[in-house]
């Protein structure tokens, strides 16, 4: 399979279209390799990259859209995470007014007095939907976007269901470190470069996005109400133990009661996040 690279600027876009074209165009089973500004477009403390269009690429700094060949809507894209390689800096941002900078290096972070672990991630990792116009990248939807689940580091997947032909993918919001709900708005906002192999699945139907991480199963409910967004995460997480453990959905739901964990992905971004976990041992 072949390995690509979008380095440049010039590859960069701050918002979802399904009429934005596409820099490049990879099979199914190809790597790209992307670097990207934090969500503010800032390659450092001092220096900030130009938006495109400053009326419409107003949202996070993403590297794409990248067009996968032969996907088709209706079909899942497994989005595998090689790699993600945090900056040398990053910025956390609350109210009121309050900025914390921290300096990133070996696996720690050290800001406000304080050091932290990092686990980086992407924050956003979606496609457009299916529908004209201009669509901001804050909200996560049924495609994927402005997701921030901590947990999709390095060697996990994310499975989407794509909304148009060719994908369209996009990614970028780099973050060193954040807590689930991500309270103040922002976690350790930092330039990233990250490794990604995209592969289509037409054997893995899905209405919401799903992930598989190290010993366990997410699948992920974004919507206004909380309560709404934890039904969808459940419902999925349900079509998953029919579909990889041959129960039958009445036991799925009672035993969902009894190992699923429900956690709050994020609580900042227009539309609420919550993920439902199953781990592979809570099961025998």
């Amino acid at each position: 399979m072949a390995r690509h690279e979008l380095l440049d600027a010039s590859a960069l876009h701050g918002h979802f279209s399904r009429d934005l074209e596409p820099v490049l165009t990879v099979d199914p089973g190809d790597s790209v390799r992307i670097s990207t500004p934090n969500a503010g477009w800032s390659t450092s403390r001092d220096e900030n990259v130009p938006r495109p269009n400053p009326q419409i690429d107003t949202g996070h700094a993403l590297a794409g859209p990248i067009e996968v060949r032969g996907a088709r809507a209706g079909q899942t894209l497994a989005v595998r995470i090689e790699d993600v390689i945090p900056g040398a800096w990053g910025v956390t941002f609350s109210e009121p007014p309050n900025r914390i900078d921290w300096e990133l290096a070996d696996g720690v972070g050290r800001g406000a007095g304080k050091d932290v672990r990092l686990a980086p991630f992407l924050g956003v990792l979606g496609m457009p939907p299916d529908e004209p116009g201009v669509h901001s990248t804050i909200p996560p939807r049924r495609c994927g976007g402005n997701i921030d689940c901590k947990e999709l580091v390095a060697g996990t997947t994310l499975f989407l269901p794509i909304p148009v032909d060719g994908a369209r993918f996009s990614a970028g919001d780099g973050h060193a470190a954040q807590g689930d709900g991500e309270v103040s708005g922002t976690a350790i906002e930092s330039p990233v470069e990250a490794t990604l192999t995209l592969d289509v699945r037409d054997d893995f139907a899905l209405e919401w996005p799903v992930a598989r991480i190290d010993g366990a199963w997410l699948s992920f409910g974004f919507d206004e109400h909380l309560g709404l967004a934890a039904r969808i995460a459940v419902d999925g997480m349900l079509d998953l133990m029919e579909r990889e453990l041959g129960i039958p959905r009445a036991d799925a739901l009672g035993l969902a009661s009894v190992v699923v964990d429900l956690r709050v992905t994020q609580v900042v971004n227009d539309v609420l996040g919550v993920h439902a976990v199953l781990r592979d041992d809570a099961l025998r």
